[in-house]
């Protein structure tokens, strides 16, 4: 029984999308052993705002509580800035193995989008730690309190773990969070979503963006605010996106349309 001509492409294809994912698991592999030998500067970075909020003094530290705790977050430390650093390698490999089933128009569309996308996860990176731990960390902060003032004086001993844990999943977060104007149009070139209808659901997107953001922040106000204030912005840019490019998406479209048709 011979194997159809179908079953040859798709196997085909499962086998370069097994190699474009055993490329990026190398790149995140090689990124992260990279990674690790800077370990301790790549601490130091994150450590800084938290430095910087707490100020000058010999007392202030962070702590570890298990043995093997420094360790583990160190090696966590390494992986996420693996990751970080190699996500343009990932993006790339997606863009190889998704290309040879574009039309040379549906690659023009596409290709800003692919560009965009690390760009704006690594100014989600950047919102948290230029604006929005400076802003946080000093409120948190100013609950310690002095013999003087209490019958016993309250200090933060935080865990390394702790804190690096708190960072590296804001800095997703807001990574993550900041890729909505590309998904929103990206779906309006493909005609699922306009933005009549976005306008329209400003509302439910504002209550929804702040859920996600209280399951994706600590349980305070303010990192919610400081997450769903640029989100709700993101989402007015993907209104005007949407509206500025879709008289020329829906010329791309039809063009696409008769290809395939030519192409039939």
């Amino acid at each position: 029984m011979t194997e159809t001509q179908d079953d040859k492409s798709l196997t085909s294809h499962l086998i370069e999308l097994r190699r474009r994912l055993l490329w990026s698991l190398m790149a995140m592999a090689v990124g992260t052993a990279i990674c690790f030998v800077f370990v301790e500067d790549i601490y130091g970075v994150l450590v800084r705002p938290l430095a910087a909020s707490m100020g000058e003094g010999d007392s202030h530290r962070l702590i570890y509580t298990g043995l093997t705790e420094a360790f583990f977050t160190y090696v966590k430390v390494a992986f996420f800035a693996g990751i970080f650093l190699t996500f343009p390698i990932l993006l790339t490999q997606i863009w190889r193995f998704v290309a040879p089933g574009l039309y040379k128009n549906e690659k023009r569309a596409v290709l800003p989008f692919l560009v965009m996308t690390p760009l704006l996860f690594f100014l989600g990176g950047a919102v948290v730690y230029l604006l929005v731990l400076p802003m946080a960390l000093p409120f948190f902060l100013s609950f310690q309190t002095t013999g003087a003032q209490t019958a016993l004086p309250i200090q933060l001993e935080a865990r390394v773990s702790e804190y690096l844990d708190l960072i590296m999943t804001l800095i997703f977060a807001f990574g993550l969070c900041f890729q909505l104007p590309v998904l929103l149009t990206l779906l309006g070139r493909a005609g699922l979503i306009s933005a009549d209808m976005l306008v329209k659901g400003r509302k439910y997107a504002v209550v929804l963006t702040f859920i996600v953001a209280a399951f994706l922040t600590p349980p305070d106000v303010i990192s919610q605010i400081l997450l769903s204030v640029p989100i709700l912005g993101l989402y007015e840019l993907s209104i005007f996106l949407i509206r500025r490019g879709a008289p020329h998406d829906r010329t791309q479209h039809d063009r696409t349309l008769d290809d395939r048709t030519h192409a039939a």
